[in-house]
């Protein structure tokens, strides 16, 4: 048996504890030792998240297990636990109780009479009802009952008992943490839904990643694509991908760089109210957005905000500037903020909390990073960073941790909750970022503010997902800036 890390994470008793059995070792029973009528048993109670991990690990994903609209509508009237778990407790008993380790199960038959509910408590019990001695065979009884009494499986199992005694510590099990990795991404398209898409011009939309991004968005109602590059190329693109563009206007332009400066143009123009980069590099588009003269700069600096999902974080989490500004100064970062804070309100976040990330907590006169920071929260007190609440200079760990916050003595209303993090340079913002992705399977969309309309700048390795979560931002972006003008 291999159950041993199972049994960890519940809550056992036994019909016939011994008295030097500590709670910390697992310890089997030979077959010399069994006799008939030995019984063991468990109880656990049916967690949602049992519910997950099962899904996870088997990949039955039967909607009547994790899908509770559907759930509702079947006999059981609401989610119930694949049949299968009830008959793995047994197997938990069998491997880590009785016999336990040293068990090797041979045959299962099993009858499942009830459905087990989120909240059900099962008894597991086995007992030995038979034993051969020519090939140390023990066939044992097991019944799971719940809480009212009532049986919920019944069986039996056949397994080869153990000839040699094991006494092992008791492994603990390992951490897992479940995430619903379409969660926040649900609720991004829930804020969209039902807004008029806008016009976004997809400058030079060569490769099957960036067309069938763009075409998603449209497909799910974000945008109105207006494809600016070399039509044939395109069109190529399109039908090697079976991507359906025929409904869709192209634009027809030799190269990316002429891409570039027409999409540009068209904005400036109010033909589109956001650029969506497709697969040219991303110093072609943003040279022809910065231009001093027929670029679209505003008196603002330009800049980029990563939105991130990040599983061991509650909250959306937003990072600037990772693709933009090399080596932002004080007025640079002031724009930074304010761009951030933009887009936060797009997103819903009445008051983000700003940390401005520095290697350490205090103002060192030597460390630009950390002078800045508090430059930036004194203009905040002086009204001239608005509608968001800033601190800093602040170590990555107490923005992001109120436990790291506490341990150094910081009183703060941003330290360990931070909605914005501002990188002191570009090296530090990108790769926070991508580490995050990375390591902490972070799910990433992100915007170029600070320009006349948004830029979706996209990179070749996001996923179609990541690209209409930009999409999505976007539109919330032009609904915010729309909004204003008309209050205005």
């Amino acid at each position: 048996m291999n159950d041993l890390t199972t049994a960890n994470m519940l809550q056992t008793r036994t019909a016939e504890p011994r008295a030097d059995r500590s709670l910390d070792m697992i310890e089997n029973h030979t077959f010399d030792e069994i006799n008939v009528g030995d019984t063991a048993c468990l109880t656990r109670t049916l967690q949602a998240e049992d519910i997950q991990l099962f899904a996870t690990m088997s990949g039955d994903v039967n909607p009547a297990h994790l899908d509770l609209e559907y759930a509702k509508s079947t006999q059981f009237r609401g989610i119930i636990a694949h049949g299968m778990w009830g008959g793995a407790l047994i197997s938990t008993v069998l491997g880590t109780q009785y016999p336990g380790p040293g068990t090797i199960y041979l045959a299962q038959n099993l009858s499942f009479l009830r459905p087990v509910h989120v909240g059900d408590t099962l008894e597991v019990r086995v007992r030995v009802t038979a034993k051969d001695a020519d090939n140390h065979h023990v066939t044992l009884d097991c019944r799971c009952t719940n809480q009212h009494g009532k049986e919920v499986i019944t069986g039996s199992a056949l397994v080869l008992a153990p000839a040699e005694k094991v006494r092992r510590p008791r492994l603990a099990p390992m951490h897992v943490r479940l995430t619903d990795r379409t969660l926040r991404y649900r609720q991004l398209l829930a804020l969209v839904a039902g807004l008029p898409a806008i016009t976004v011009a997809v400058v030079h939309p060569c490769s099957t990643d960036a067309l069938r991004g763009a075409m998603a968005a449209a497909e799910m109602g974000l945008i109105v694509p207006i494809l600016v590059g070399p039509e044939a190329t395109i069109r190529a693109v399109a039908a090697e991908a079976d991507i359906a563009v025929d409904d869709c206007r192209i634009i027809d332009v030799p190269d990316s760089r002429a891409a570039a400066a027409l999409a540009v143009a068209m904005a400036r123009n109010g033909e589109v109210q956001a650029l969506m980069k497709g697969s040219l590099h991303t110093d072609e588009l943003m040279a022809e957005v910065v231009k001093t003269a027929g670029g679209l700069r505003t008196e603002r600096r330009i800049s980029h905000v990563f939105v991130l999902d990040v599983p061991a974080y509650p909250k959306p989490l937003l990072i600037s500037d990772g693709a933009i500004n090399v080596e932002p100064d004080l007025n640079a970062k002031h724009d930074i903020i304010c761009n951030a804070i933009d887009l936060a309100h797009a997103l819903g976040i009445a008051t983000p909390k700003v940390a401005i990330l520095a290697a350490i907590e205090t103002v060192n006169p030597s460390m630009r990073s950390t002078v800045d920071a508090a430059a930036l929260c004194k203009m905040a007190d002086r009204g001239q960073i608005e509608g968001a609440v800033l601190d800093g200079p602040l170590a990555f760990d107490n923005a992001i941790s109120a436990i790291a916050a506490k341990d150094k003595g910081i009183d703060s209303a941003v330290a360990g909750d931070a909605d914005i993090l501002i990188a002191p340079n570009l090296e530090a913002g990108n790769m926070m970022t991508k580490q995050l992705q990375y390591l902490a399977d972070a799910q990433a969309a992100g915007l170029v503010l600070g320009a006349r309309v948004p830029v979706i700048l996209t990179s070749r390795a996001d996923s179609t997902g990541a690209r209409i979560a930009s999409c999505a931002l976007a539109l919330l972006v032009v609904k915010a800036r729309t909004a204003e003008r008309l209050a205005a």
